[in-house]
């Protein structure tokens, strides 16, 4: 009873549930620590730890007959220390279509493992991110605000029944979403995030690649989230971190394997000429964000960039798990055009191709300027602009203008709370 009142609800519950109903295998992916075992632990009747060597090493001698003497529905835990698992897991899944058999966490690396992926149609994966404020909070309806987004009703006036003040947002984003992290006071969370950088570069990387400069590794890591939020080419990290264009490339997709960096991509059209296509870089968790950029309450208070950096990437780090969850799935892309002039901070894309542009502002009030750049997304697109918000750290929603509206960020977890039912 202690374990499951103690269980902080997640978004992707619902959508795992669902899954596992009707599918024989899901991957949970994300990045390390971020909840996936908790998460997984919940549904699984049996668990097969493969970073354990004794396991690992009974699982490469036998996969199938290991596998197959497993009660189901089996949790397959870091699936990447005993790559053949999968293929186990693929054998199994293809002599029998029994639903919810499979749970499996750990890394995806297809598209860097020389060996193929054997998995493809039989393994559905499923992200996780960090814990959100809507998640600590136990707002679970907050998955409804995306399709409120691009839904033809228009959001309501209305002041929070909770007000954050620019403090609360920092401080939040200070503690990033890492469920051990969270709790924990300055000088504790900072030996966290010491420790995890140097975990993710010593050795969750090696599970990948082979990394000839752990240092150049993390230089580079840290150089994003210097640069986070922000469109810095590969030159200005390469130099940064003291390697190589090449290397630097390669570090980079391993990073973004292992869902530590997001590189969001340029929006583009052919109604809009000159548009830039640099992909815009982002740390998925701010917290760690900030540590690696050494930011503090006080310091990202004095610096209007640093302030804007870390806020951004604390709001993406808000919506990026309701993305995910969207049904049909919304992506998530940036907007600048070519004269450096005009620029949207996210570019959310429906399936059927609705647009709603945001705006993230640390101010407490906006006014229709804030919301220029999206008055003239909305003029350009014409009817495929679906809406356009200015999101802000004071406490009221209103309107700018046609489509265009000014909302808390508090408004994207301020939803039903689970404890309403």
């Amino acid at each position: 009873m202690g374990a499951e009142s103690s269980y902080v609800p997640r978004y992707v519950d619902r959508a795992l549930d669902l899954l596992l109903g009707e599918l024989p295998a899901v991957m949970l992916t994300g990045p390390r620590g971020c909840g996936k075992t908790t998460t997984a632990l919940r549904r699984a009747t049996s668990v097969m730890r493969l970073d354990r060597p004794e396991e690992a090493g009974a699982f490469r001698a036998a996969p199938d007959a290991v596998l197959g003497a497993q009660p189901t529905p089996v949790l397959i835990d870091e699936w990447q220390a005993v790559p053949e698992s999968m293929g186990a897991i693929k054998r199994a899944v293809d002599s029998g279509s029994d639903a919810g058999r499979f749970l499996i966490t750990g890394s995806v690396r297809a598209r860097l493992d020389p060996a193929g992926w054997p998995a493809t149609g039989r393994v559905v994966p499923l992200a996780m991110s960090g814990l959100t404020v809507g998640e600590i909070e136990r707002r679970v309806g907050a998955v409804e605000v995306i399709e409120q987004l691009f839904g033809d009703q228009d959001p309501t006036v209305v002041t929070l029944e909770q007000v954050f003040s620019l403090i609360d947002y920092v401080d939040h984003a200070l503690r990033g979403g890492f469920p051990d992290a969270i709790g924990l006071g300055d000088f504790a969370r900072a030996a966290w995030y010491d420790g995890y950088a140097d975990q993710l570069v010593r050795h969750d990387v090696s599970d990948l690649a082979e990394v000839r400069s752990p240092s150049g590794l993390a230089a580079l890591l840290r150089a994003v989230a210097l640069n986070t939020a922000g469109m810095p080419t590969l030159a200005t990290l390469a130099e940064a971190a003291g390697i190589d264009h090449r290397t630097a490339r390669t570090y980079l997709d391993l990073l973004e394997d292992l869902r530590i960096i997001e590189r969001i991509p340029a929006w583009t059209t052919n109604r809009l000429a000159r548009m830039v296509k640099t992909p815009k870089y982002y740390l998925l968790d701010s917290g760690l964000a900030a540590h690696l950029a050494g930011d503090t309450r006080a310091g990202v208070l004095k610096s209007g960039d640093r302030l804007g950096r870390l806020i951004d990437t604390f709001v993406l780090a808000q919506i990026r798990p309701l993305l995910r969850l969207s049904t049909p799935t919304v992506t998530v892309h940036h907007l600048r055009d070519g004269n450096q002039t005009r620029e949207i901070d996210l570019v959310l894309e429906s399936a059927s191709g609705q647009i709603v542009g945001i705006e993230i502002k640390a101010a407490n009030t906006v006014d229709a300027r804030d919301a220029r750049h999206l008055a003239w997304l909305r003029d350009q697109i014409g009817a495929a602009f679906q809406r356009g918000v200015v999101l802000h750290t004071g406490s009221t929603t209103y309107p700018l203008g046609e489509r265009l509206w000014a909302m808390p960020i508090a408004a994207l977890w301020q939803g039903r709370s689970s404890r309403d039912g």
